[in-house]
């Protein structure tokens, strides 16, 4: 069965989605234009902890191979990384996501990524 995640979407709207997410939604959800949030709209914090022992544990979001987590990068994305990466990266940092959209990859690197040393 498929795991089931709610996004809300730019309009505000909250959507359901099963995942894997389709490569559009997802290359939208990495670059931070939409949130994970939980079915209610609220702010989504990870998998719920639950006091119920009956209730079986739904294992953490592992992604198979080759598959992305769901949301924007948590750490600075290699300068390899696609450019959807970076444009999540920095909207983690505080740029607007439609501003960081529109920057190239280079000036995404340039302005949110940390020098390495020797540069």
């Amino acid at each position: 069965m498929a795991k089931t995640i709610y996004l809300r979407g730019e309009g505000g709207g909250i959507h359901a989605m099963d995942l894997p997410l389709p490569e559009p939604i997802q290359e939208r959800l990495t670059k931070g234009m939409l949130q994970r949030v939980n079915e209610d709209g609220t702010p989504y914090a990870g998998p719920q902890e639950s006091s119920a022992p009956e209730q079986e544990e739904t294992p953490p979001l592992v992604p198979e191979p080759g598959q992305q987590v769901p949301g924007p990068p948590l750490t600075q994305p290699a300068k390899a990384a696609s450019k959807a990466d970076w444009v999540g990266w920095a909207v983690v940092c505080g740029a607007d996501s439609e501003e960081a959209d529109g920057m190239t990859k280079a000036d995404l690197i340039e302005k949110y990524g940390t020098p390495t040393p020797g540069e």
